[in-house]
């Protein structure tokens, strides 16, 4: 008797509309029946991991990632591209996710970019594991255009009067976008204009003045910036480990296949540092 195979759950979503938001910024809204048990909604950084087939490889029907992952090679596996949820309404059965587009470079974006209604795309998940602490005195938030989408989810689930100090960086005043912030929140965007990227967040994080009380803290993005900032948060301000969600989403100069193949080594030495700094 064959043995069953049992692998991560696969579901397909179908494109329902796109828009451009940014000159760099592609939302995407997806829907269909695959999407009638999806999951999110407890955190504000819940991710998927979209599946894009390498050309040319026929794959099982239905698609049966298990099966692929026993019975391909590795290089004919599905490309896989991780995306923050920017918003799920289940009642409508609409899945939003934005996209970092940087020309015909890359593998989500173009598809992004070329997308149409009807077009499906295969994914795994949702994952996550942040949402701000309602009993948090005040919340930090910094990052990136790629964690654009959960820091925005994150001051839309904050309520109105608790303090929030919130740091985007882009790449210039174009990329700025209309963004719900509550009352108590403070969102500062910061432009890179040219400056290495998380240059200009760093800097802001370290000069500003510090809330009275426990932090909640989400800090994600390009990996060298958020090293800095987390050495900062945990060695110079003592921010207990738990106080903080804090990862490299990207690393310049990778792939995402690059990164997260290096990624673990990288978390090891940071953690490495960081207790020889705190003693």
């Amino acid at each position: 008797m064959a043995t069953e195979r049992k692998g991560p759950s696969v579901s397909t979503a179908t494109v329902l509309r796109t828009r451009q938001l940014t000159p760099h910024m592609i939302r995407v809204v997806l829907g269909g029946p695959g999407l009638a048990d999806f999951g999110a909604g407890e955190y504000t950084d819940h991710y998927v991991k979209l599946l894009f087939p390498q050309p040319g490889v026929r794959y099982p029907e239905p698609f049966d990632i298990a099966a692929v992952r026993a019975e391909y090679p590795r290089d004919q596996w599905p490309v896989t591209r991780t995306y923050t949820v920017r918003s799920y309404d289940r009642d409508a059965g609409e899945l939003t996710l934005d996209f970092v587009y940087h020309g015909d470079t890359g593998l989500a974006g173009p598809w992004a970019k070329a997308a149409r209604p009807g077009d499906e795309i295969l994914f795994l998940g949702p994952g996550g594991a942040y949402a701000p602490d309602p009993d948090a005195d005040w919340h930090l938030l910094a990052g990136d255009e790629s964690a654009l989408p959960a820091i925005a989810a994150a001051l839309e689930r904050i309520g109105d009067g608790v303090p929030v100090r919130a740091f985007v960086e882009v790449a210039d005043a174009a990329e700025r976008q209309d963004i719900k912030v509550p009352g108590g929140a403070e969102l500062t965007w910061l432009e890179r204009s040219g400056r290495p990227v998380g240059e200009a967040l760093v800097a802001a994080v370290r000069a500003l003045e510090f809330p009275a009380g426990t932090v909640h803290a989400f800090v994600h993005g390009e990996a060298g910036f958020v090293r800095d900032l987390r050495r900062y948060l945990r060695v110079e301000r003592g921010i207990p480990l738990d106080r903080l969600s804090i990862s490299g989403y990207w690393r310049t100069g990778r792939d995402e296949d690059g990164w997260q193949s290096s990624k673990r080594e990288w978390n090891r030495q940071v953690e490495e540092e960081e207790a020889r700094a705190l003693g």
